[in-house]
């Protein structure tokens, strides 16, 4: 595996491929970019199951000092092979912006895949305000369940798959019972009665679009952007 600045040539264990691969930068919570500084000298590893512990990496804000958990660096090859890239872990407290300089906008994750969307709609909440995004044990709807402090949120990162209104309904009584706010992030759409339950029960929609924004389809997901810009 060699290395070009920030990124590194990876080589399929497959079919032996190899692919340029650098690492996305994503916003701290401070506004700087950082991203998982890549480790040239490392041996990546093929991904042969998935481990949600495991799938994400410690990055350390080289403007505030801020840690945060971010999608752990992968290659997709065309052939279907995974390999996980590995990460320089003794610099990963120096990534970042120094204090004062401008901060650019981070890079979009175009979702392609489940992994991409549960990335997006991760990010979308940390642009929100909530730090501490995690993955919930809750298996009441189709998807992935996410939650952090004060929020509770359902990705359907199905494509094609259109949430309906009992997937809007469940996350809607989660959320009541854990007395936080709800949103809800689909890959495929809503189908009309989800949009009207949403409407009633003032549930936060949001559509993942490929390049990976999350887009706003109803009133309260735009009053909920709203509040926090």
């Amino acid at each position: 595996m060699g290395t070009m600045s920030d990124s590194v040539l990876v080589c399929c264990a497959t079919c032996g491929r190899r692919h340029r691969y650098t690492a996305p930068s994503y916003p701290c919570v401070c506004g700087a970019p950082v991203a998982a500084p890549l480790d040239p000298h490392g041996s990546p590893v093929t991904v042969t199951r998935r481990v949600w512990d495991e799938e994400w990496v410690g990055v350390r804000c080289a403007a505030c000092g801020t840690e945060s958990q971010w999608p752990r660096p992968e290659v997709g090859c065309p052939c279907g092979t995974v390999t996980s890239v590995p990460v320089d872990r003794s610099a990963a407290g120096r990534t970042g912006r120094a204090p004062g300089s401008r901060v650019p906008a981070h890079r979009a994750v175009p979702v392609r895949t489940a992994r991409d969307a549960v990335t997006a709609a991760v990010l979308h909440l940390r642009g929100l305000g909530h730090r501490d995004v995690r993955r919930a044990d809750r298996r009441a709807a189709p998807g992935i369940a996410l939650a952090a402090r004060g929020i509770v949120a359902q990705v359907d990162p199905v494509p094609g798959r259109l949430a309906t209104a009992r997937d809007v309904e469940c996350l809607w009584l989660s959320a009541m019972a854990e007395s936080a706010q709800c949103a809800h992030f689909s890959r495929g759409g809503y189908t009309d009665g989800a949009l009207a339950g949403a409407d009633r029960l003032d549930v936060p929609l949001f559509v993942l679009e490929p390049c990976g924004r999350c887009r706003a389809v109803n009133a309260a997901a735009v009053a909920l952007d709203a509040r926090a810009g």
